[in-house]
């Protein structure tokens, strides 16, 4: 069987309408079902197996009651000296039917934890692996709290609806098919009625389902945003207080978090009253069936043609009608985890619809030179905004290339095209002479070795992170690399030296020591091109003089390109570039650009 895709475009979804909403319910519902299926496909036939057996032994304890009054509770009460033997047995063997029928509820249930446990693995691990696959500007227009979200509560929100409402469907299902032919055997004109209170039952359910899904929908929206809050709260903690923002901040998050409150508040008082209602009604039903049926029973000529009702009959009905409306009680109890479920599992599918980055490149790199030269390069993060226009840049193998210019002038912007995070508009790229959508991502982006200014450090040892660079370096490869870059004297000074536990981002470092290691990262992966986006920012001066030396060793034989605000650190480039605006305003080396007394001069003279 063809595992259900994850692929495909994203559908544009309606956000108004209940008729758009309840099919829409509908889809992701049916869609979270066979994606259940095709992954748990035996566990699934035994639970509705053992789901079967459980809803035909309460039937037929059900149709056990017209058989014990009939039978033997009035028979029994008719002569002197009645025999309890056969009743005995009779009901001993119908212990029996529902021990069993226990049993087997108990088996499914068990089974639907394990299957609603291992559905929530799959998913958060397809929302991974897709989450790995998406371009970086996915991730450039959503709040990481948001994404996050999906992982949680979204994810988390199915494991209910799984584990508890989806065998409750099956079990209601089966019980009303059953149940309405046995009470259709027994009384046609009872069975009418109970039809009847069925289907309003039905439509009130529909009908509160319908408006209580809009705010299910918000309510989870609301949780992303107090999520994405709290994140950038934690990170930007040090920014909060430097200003004095502790009140803001409270405030702030009161907002969106009231909002949330707001939002769950109305999903759940509509979603709790279909329960008491639809019970009500059942009740309501139960005494309808009770009036009918005594009538009919009193009164056997007013429906002559039908066959008339015994005191067995009437009680074993009403235990029939409970057993046909409790079905739709149980799944209007169910209502909010349901209702939850479906936006929660529209969310999950949402990010798992997004189209992966795309890479039509064919060539992979064997010997690469590290040639890079742009030629007419226009580029916009958005069709109606262009950032870089005309960009024209010729390198040559071990070239050291500068970018400076004024904040927004589009430095990291082509820095970020070199590796193709983003596709540019015009013009074209190349590689040692190959146009780099030509050339796979990956083989493309392993030629080459990153040092943002922003440190990103991960939960491992030192060890570990430098060697994050290339997974395969040796121990002694990774050291060598933090050797070059000067980092290897503040490593051994660490606790457990090189394997010293690193976490929350390398808190336990300093700014500049984290810098550090991800300048070994870099120096680990030899790579022919290095790019530093003002690499040695966060570094004191003393220790910048201490790393420049073998900073300058691992740009030997290197196409580098830098990104500097210290025009200091860049005046021995080959090629000097000065941007404004996302055009080329001068371009030489430092020489030439001093001597032309035009925006360079002005910026270093400034």
């Amino acid at each position: 069987m063809r595992q259900p895709s994850f692929g495909g475009p994203q559908r544009e979804r309606p956000q108004a309408g209940f008729q758009h909403a309840s099919k829409e319910q509908r889809d992701v519902l049916l869609r979270m079902t066979a994606f259940v299926w095709h992954h748990y496909k035996w566990s699934m036939v035994v639970v509705l197996f053992c789901v079967l057996v459980s809803s035909l032994t309460s039937l037929v304890s059900s149709l056990f009651t017209r058989t014990l009054i009939d039978d033997y509770i009035v028979p029994l009460t008719q002569v002197t000296n009645p025999e309890y033997a056969s009743l005995a047995q009779t009901l001993f063997t119908l212990g029996l039917i529902l021990l069993f029928g226990t049993l087997c509820s108990y088996a499914y249930n068990r089974l639907m934890i394990n299957i609603s446990q291992g559905t929530m693995l799959r998913l958060r691990k397809a929302v991974f692996e897709r989450m790995e696959r998406l371009p970086l500007s996915y991730f450039d227009q959503r709040s990481h709290g948001d994404i996050m979200s999906v992982y949680t509560n979204d994810v988390d929100s199915l494991r209910q609806m799984i584990s508890t409402a989806m065998a409750q469907v099956f079990s209601s299902l089966i019980t009303i098919v059953a149940t309405f032919t046995s009470m259709v055997t027994l009384s046609i004109p009872l069975t009418l009625v109970s039809v009847a209170m069925a289907v309003v039952m039905m439509l009130v359910t529909g009908w509160l389902g319908k408006r209580s899904r809009t705010y299910f929908r918000t309510q989870q929206q609301s949780l992303a945003q107090v999520n994405g809050f709290i994140e950038e709260m934690m990170t930007g903690q040090k920014v909060v207080k430097v200003f004095c923002h502790e009140q803001q901040a409270i405030r702030q998050f009161e907002a969106i978090n009231e909002q949330l409150r707001s939002s769950a508040c109305n999903a759940n008082r509509i979603a709790n009253i279909v329960m008491p209602v639809n019970g009500n009604l059942g009740n309501l039903g139960y005494v309808l069936i009770a009036v009918v049926g005594a009538t009919l029973a009193l009164n056997p000529k007013l429906l002559p043609l039908v066959t008339p009702l015994s005191l067995g009959t009437i009680v074993a009905f009403l235990q029939l009608n409970k057993n046909f409306t409790q079905p739709i009680t149980q799944v209007s109890q169910q209502i909010n985890s349901v209702l939850n479920a479906s936006v929660g599992a529209e969310r999950v599918f949402a990010l798992t619809d997004v189209e992966p980055e795309v890479d039509e490149g064919s060539v992979i790199l064997t010997d690469p030179k590290g040639d890079v030269d742009f030629q007419d390069v226009d580029f916009g993060y958005t069709p109606q905004k262009q950032i870089l226009f005309d960009i024209d840049i010729n390198t040559s193998p071990g070239q050291k290339i500068a970018f400076v210019g004024g904040t927004g002038a589009g430095k990291t912007t082509i820095i970020n095209l070199i590796n193709r995070f983003y596709e540019i508009q015009g013009g074209q790229i190349l590689y040692d002479g190959i146009p780099v959508t030509h050339i796979t991502k990956q083989s493309l982006r392993r030629s080459m070795s990153i040092v943002l200014q922003e440190t990103r450090l991960f939960t491992g040892t030192v060890l570990d992170n430098i060697r994050y660079g290339r997974l395969d370096a040796t121990d002694d490869e990774c050291r060598e690399a933090a050797r070059l870059v000067g980092a290897d004297d503040f490593i051994r000074r660490l606790a457990n030296g090189y394997d010293t536990q690193l976490q929350g981002d390398g808190g336990n470092l300093s700014q500049g020591e984290r810098q550090l290691l991800a300048i070994c990262r870099a120096a680990v992966a030899n790579p022919p091109v290095l790019i530093l986006d003002e690499a040695t920012s966060s570094i004191d001066t003393r220790t910048e003089r201490l790393v420049q030396q073998g900073m300058d060793r691992l740009m030997q034989g290197r196409t580098t390109f830098v990104i500097a605000h210290r025009l200091s650190t860049v005046r021995n480039a080959d090629q000097i570039i000065v941007l404004d605006h996302g055009r080329i305003l001068e371009q030489g080396t430092h020489a030439q650009l001093l001597q032309q007394q035009g925006r360079y001069w002005q910026l270093f003279h400034g």
